[in-house]
């Protein structure tokens, strides 16, 4: 009998944790939404961008909470736009990495020497913009050609920051090298998908061109050909979709590695 007993009072109190950790979990789902785009401050024109880890990051850190916070990092839209909208109210510190002069900033301490974050408050739903420097402006003309299933596309890269504000910008860091402004390559992505780019390309059909040291800067401004992967024609009756894009020698965010491109428009090819 006395075992029956220890067993029930046992399993009363296994209940009764089990109840209390249910409890503790029991909190509304996040459903605040975050709304935001990153537009060019010369041109109010959206900074294309890739859906993935190589285009522009949002973090997020909440600055509401006292103590070490983890930063949420999302990624921007390919029209530059993004949204999260599972999120809890909160005061949020909010920055964006991308192909464009840093918002963020420190130097060799630590020390901020840029910051262009914004702090806010959310609470139902918030939209807000960033207004930036582009690296590089990529075009891509729309009158592509195609023959035996290989496309030739015509593509024109400018500076979208000149060398002397790049330079004044990131000399504050204590970290400059005038490598950081060397062209290091342009792809021509092609797709299948119209969110064409380096995460949705496909590998058969896709293209690049490399550049090493200053071999590119005097063909800044000046129409480049690129063609789709000559060993491996699109086979005939496709519809594909193109976009060019550009990158510089320069981590963002900086000591990061990673080298974010510049985009171009897609383009829409049928193939004959």
């Amino acid at each position: 009998m006395k075992t029956i007993k220890y067993i029930s009072i046992l399993l009363c109190l296994m209940l009764a944790a089990s109840c209390s950790l249910f409890q503790l979990d029991n909190y509304d789902a996040p459903s605040e939404t975050l709304r935001g785009e990153v537009v060019d401050v010369a041109t109010g024109e959206p900074v294309l961008t890739d859906q993935g880890s190589e285009g522009i990051r949002v973090r997020l850190i909440e600055t509401s909470w006292e103590g070490n916070v983890t930063p949420l990092d999302f990624y921007c839209r390919p029209d530059g736009t993004f949204q999260n909208t599972k999120l809890f109210e909160a005061d949020y510190n909010v920055r964006v990495d991308g192909p464009f002069l840093p918002i963020y900033l420190e130097d060799k301490d630590g020390i901020p020497v840029v910051n262009q974050t914004q702090d806010i408050h959310l609470e139902g739903e918030k939209f807000i913009t960033f207004e930036v420097s582009p690296f590089l402006k990529v075009e891509l003309d729309e009158m592509a050609m195609v023959s035996d299933g290989v496309i030739t596309a015509r593509v024109k890269v400018t500076r979208g920051v000149s060398k002397e504000d790049f330079k004044t910008l990131v000399s504050r860091s204590g970290n400059y090298d005038d490598s950081y402004l060397n062209l290091t390559d342009i792809q021509l992505f092609v797709s299948q998908s119209s969110s064409c780019g380096y995460r949705a390309r496909d590998e058969r059909w896709s293209n690049e061109i490399k550049y090493t040291g200053k071999e590119f800067d005097t063909s800044f401004g000046k129409t480049i050909t690129i063609t789709s992967n000559p060993k491996n024609p699109i086979p005939s009756g496709r519809k594909v979709f193109i976009r060019a894009a550009a990158r510089i020698n320069y981590d963002t965010p900086a000591g990061s590695g990673t080298k974010r491109w510049n985009y171009s428009e897609t383009v829409e090819i049928d193939i004959p």
